[in-house]
């Protein structure tokens, strides 16, 4: 089957599906859509051939061709052993995008080893965490977000044992618009959430081995740019971050993307 039969689809309306890989009975891709949405793939060669699931992302900044790259390329493998994928709709019916995101976002968060490079909508903030991470983000202040131009960065990761360790988790390296980066004040990384620090970037630049040499940076990317920069003063920092970090509003927060561009 590469299509639903005439009528079907608009039955459907928007669903959320899997596409499972028949040599391991393995769930390699989760996404959402509408009509023919997951037949899509069945003729795709390249990422380019795939769009976007249904609505582009409002926060984001475009298609994630990192995702498409991987499923594309377990997609050739699969053809290339001559079977087909198998299509599950876990969820259908669903009246708006809106729902639609938030069941894709928990199942693509239920299963491990997705070609989703990206997390689900919203999983950054409202994504697994262990029932004490919950309760320590939600005694945290709100941050007051104010006029200064940010970058808001999702390193995803609490692994960091001083502001020097934070900062290189957070300048290197992302696939992001440097016209854009090089407006920015500040910018601030962002775990769970929750701001955890905030940084002056002194200049943005390509991430390589050339700009980046520590070990730490080893594995570089043309086509991502890293910034060097430094704490930001005490008075910025108190701002942003606090004692011990500062949730963000509702209009600050991540989408499936890493990275949040504010003002600027």
């Amino acid at each position: 089957m590469n299509e639903f039969p005439i009528g079907v689809g608009e039955n459907l309306k928007f669903y959320v599906y899997r596409l499972i890989d028949p040599r391991n009975g393995e769930t390699f891709y989760i996404g959402k859509g509408k009509n023919d949405r997951i037949f899509q793939h069945v003729k795709a060669t390249k990422s380019a051939d795939v769009t976007i699931d249904v609505d582009a992302d409002s926060d984001g900044d475009g298609p994630r061709d990192d995702d498409e790259s991987l499923k594309v390329a377990r997609l050739n493998e699969i053809h290339r052993a001559g079977l087909d994928v198998i299509h599950i709709v876990h969820r259908h019916g669903i009246e708006d995008p809106k729902t639609a995101y938030e069941v894709e976002a928990a199942l693509i968060d239920a299963f491990a080893g997705l070609s989703n490079a990206s997390g689900g909508h919203h999983s950054t903030d409202r994504g697994p965490m262990h029932a004490l991470e919950i309760a320590g983000k939600y005694a945290l202040p709100e941050l007051t977000p104010r006029d200064d131009k940010l970058i808001l960065i999702n390193i995803n990761s609490a692994d960091h044992g001083s502001i020097d360790e934070l900062l290189d988790r957070t300048r290197y390296a992302w696939r992001m618009s440097r016209h854009r980066a090089e407006k920015a004040q500040y910018v601030l990384a962002v775990i769970h959430g929750v701001v955890h620090g905030v940084f002056v970037p002194t200049n943005w630049i390509p991430a390589t081995a050339e700009h980046f040499s520590s070990p730490r940076f080893s594995a570089t990317d043309t086509r991502r740019i890293g910034f060097h920069g430094r704490r930001a003063p005490n008075d910025v920092w108190e701002h942003y971050v606090g004692l011990r970090g500062k949730r963000l509003p509702e209009n600050m927060r991540h989408g499936q993307n890493p990275i949040r561009y504010y003002n600027c």
